[in-house]
């Protein structure tokens, strides 16, 4: 799950990770008000939206405002306020749909020295979380990773101890600070690691990282991400979740106990079990097809599951055929069937339909699919099911 900025920092703030100060915005007015409550010399009025990137973006309907502007006075604050508020922000993140901005945060303007490049997020491959910083912040961390590798420093921590003292150094002394900021990292530096692991984060992203002129280290920018499968431990987070940033597809399916994820191409499926949904999507693509999405309706999906499943494939207008592939455990093949067939006319699926069912029982289910008098093409196996979807949008 993710939060806004203004949230992250809330909720930094409480753990001790020093942030600068900031008022949230929601009216023009609202905007002019916390620039005066702030009373410095300049305030910088943010774009709050779950992307990256807002500083260089630019909205659709006024393309000369950036997402993240300094202002001198508080009527420039409500100058920009008013267009940027109800605006779609277009960034490198969001592709050329941009996300509307609903929400502003106003904050205090800083004597900023340098900018870093900090985040915390899990190593698989270590099986431990890990620092990852860069003394070039503000960068996209990503260009600079592939073309400059040696400029990032990785330092893994053990969760339950939590980065220690010569860690926090020996980063501090590779982004070169100096004495006062060593200090300053000393302090910052477990305290957002003690943050991400008490808070079950897979993701706390700080660019930029700032050390302004008195040699403190502040989070100028916070990006926040929540393992899901963590979630029931921290119940107060469910009111900073907001369903206006995610996709609608997902959030239905979420609501209705599948696991969707919307996908780039043209061919919905609808498979039982996450590993057979990532096989199911290999074939696709290898066959030449590209998948729309991956949707798992999982081991004990009932007929109403199954019907919202289909549901929510039908509603990306990007879809021209679907692949079902049932391998029937828990889930009997014949309840995918049933489901099918209900759906094919509640719903009305008019786009080619190609199904492959294994497991239990296959063979009812499969009596069912060829006596229902449907335009249904079966599938021997996986590989003949993939071919025959990507045949369809070929033919």
């Amino acid at each position: 799950m993710k939060i806004h900025e203004y949230q992250a920092k809330q909720l930094f703030a409480k753990a001790g990770v020093p942030v600068p100060q900031g008022i949230v915005a929601k009216t023009p007015e609202e905007a002019a008000k916390a620039c005066d409550e702030l009373g410095t010399a300049v305030c910088v009025v943010k774009s709050q939206i779950h992307a990256g990137g807002r500083g260089k973006g630019r909205f659709k309907e006024h393309p000369e405002q950036p997402g993240v502007v300094l202002v001198k006075s508080a009527e420039e604050a409500r100058e920009n306020a008013a267009r940027m508020l109800g605006s779609t922000l277009v960034t490198i993140q969001t592709g050329e749909e941009g996300k509307q901005v609903n929400t502003l945060y106003i904050e205090q303007g800083l004597d900023i020295a340098r900018e870093l490049y900090l985040a915390v997020v899990v190593d698989r491959e270590v099986g431990k979380p890990v620092v990852i910083a860069s003394a070039e912040g503000g960068m996209a961390i990503e260009e600079l990773a592939a073309e400059h590798p040696e400029k990032i420093i990785r330092e893994p921590f053990d969760p339950a101890l939590g980065l220690q003292p010569f860690q926090a150094r020996k980063i501090a002394y590779a982004l070169g600070l100096d004495a006062t900021a060593v200090k300053s990292a000393g302090r910052f530096l477990p305290k957002i690691c003690r943050f991400f692991v008490d808070n079950d984060c897979s993701m706390a992203e700080i660019n930029p990282l700032v050390v302004t002129g008195d040699g403190e280290l502040l989070a100028l920018d916070a990006k926040v991400t929540f393992d899901d499968n963590a979630l029931f431990r921290h119940k107060e987070f469910a009111e900073l979740r907001d369903l206006s940033e995610e996709e609608p597809n997902e959030v239905q399916a979420q609501a209705a106990g599948l696991s969707y994820v919307k996908l780039d191409g043209n061919i919905g499926c609808l498979v039982n079990g996450a590993g057979l949904a990532m096989s199911t999507m290999d074939l696709i693509k290898l066959h030449g097809g590209e998948p729309a999405n991956f949707l798992d309706v999982g081991g004990g999906a009932n007929v109403d599951q199954v019907t919202e499943a289909f549901r929510i494939i039908l509603a990306d207008e990007h879809v021209r055929a679907i692949l079902v592939n049932i391998f029937g455990g828990i889930m009997k093949c014949d309840t995918i069937v049933e489901a099918l067939l209900g759906a094919y006319d509640k719903i009305g699926i008019t786009l080619p339909l190609v199904v492959r069912l294994e497991g239990t029982n296959v063979e009812k289910a499969r009596e069912m699919l060829s006596g229902s008098g449907k335009d249904i093409i079966t599938a021997t196996d996986l590989t003949d099911a993939a071919k025959k979807v990507v045949g369809t949008l070929n033919a």
